[in-house]
Formats: structure tokens, sequence, C-alpha cells
């Protein structure tokens, strides 16, 4: 646990010098998606503590969207690990699965761990606003020390990856969120 505690506060302060040292790991699967399975349980809790206190839906709701929120960490990390690694070559980089997963497993930290304030209503909001661009600042830095990127050619890939991995949230997040809301919206319905 020091260890996921130690690289959640270098990633956060001293990303720069923090992917150089996530290179020289080996990526395994294993430790990269358990670090994700501990990081992503903040937001959960927080989805679960915020819809308890505030009311506004049932918590059973609130229970099942965190829930949801948690299984789609894995599936977004994962399908956007998979983008950037399919785009490395576009990009004069160089195409590594496992650096992929690390980039795009490492990068997301700020937002889990700014996931916690969904217990305060709209206030968690700008400050889960803030943790997406940060991660999304952590992302541009980790590219080219992870996926061997020239620097000419970072802010192509980023943008790029971006604009999928935006693509990628928003389709994954309708879908599944579209199949939690009809059940519910039907419920309303009813009464």
């Amino acid at each position: 646990m020091a260890g996921i505690v130690d690289r959640v506060k270098n990633i956060l302060l001293t990303p720069k010098t923090e992917w150089p040292v996530i290179d020289g790991e080996s990526g395994d699967t294993k430790e990269v998606f358990t670090y994700v399975a501990i990081l992503a349980l903040l937001p959960l809790i927080g989805t679960i503590i915020g819809s308890a206190i505030v009311g506004v839906l049932p918590l059973t709701y609130g229970l099942a969207a965190g829930a949801v929120g948690y299984l789609l960490a894995f599936v977004v990390v994962y399908v956007v690990a998979f983008v950037i690694n399919a785009l490395a070559p576009t990009f004069g980089s160089e195409k590594h699965m496992p650096s992929a997963l690390k980039l795009t497993a490492y990068a997301y930290t700020a937002s889990w761990v700014a996931g916690i304030f969904a217990i305060i209503p709209v206030l968690g909001g700008l400050i889960a606003l803030a943790g997406g661009i940060y991660s999304l600042y952590t992302l541009y830095l980790g590219l080219p020390t992870m996926m061997r990127t020239p620097q000419d050619k970072v802010m192509g890939y980023f943008i790029v990856s971006l604009i999928c991995a935006i693509i990628v949230s928003i389709v994954i997040t309708a879908v599944i969120g579209g199949l939690l809301l009809f059940p519910f919206a039907a419920l309303i319905a009813t009464r």
C-alpha cells in the first residue's frame, strides 16, 4: 500500500520525474490493474456517500451508478491504452501495450483522487473537472517517456489521443449510463 501512496503522491506532485520511474517498471498488467482497482474506489465511495447525503436519487441508484462507474474505469483504461498503442506508429512512437497501459492508468490518477469529492454536490464537480484537466497534463507529460514519442510529435499525438479518449468515454458512458438510467426512468414513470 505504501508503494501506491508514493505513486499517487509522485504522479500528482512530480509527474515529470515520476514517468521515467514508471517507464523502468515491468508494466505487469496485474500490478497496473491493482492500482486502478484501488484508485477507482475513490469516485465510487464519493458517489455512494454523495448520493446518500444529498438524497436526490435513491441510495440504490447511487450504489448502482458508483459500481458501474467503478467497472467502467477498467474498461476505459484498457480501451484508451489500446487506442494510444495503435496510434503510436502514426506519431513516430513505439508500439508497446504495457507502456500504453501504464501511461493510461497512471495518467488517470488525478481524476480518481478528485472523484472522492463527489461527496460535495457542486464543489465536487469543479474539483473533478480540475482533476480531469490535471490528468490530461500528466498524460501529455508521459507520452514522450512511455511511448518514445519525438518531442515535435507529442502535441499531435496528445490531441488525437485525447479526442479518441473522449469519444471512447462518451460512448461507453452513454451505453452503460443509458442501460442504468432506463430502468430508473421507467420506475419513475410508473408512479
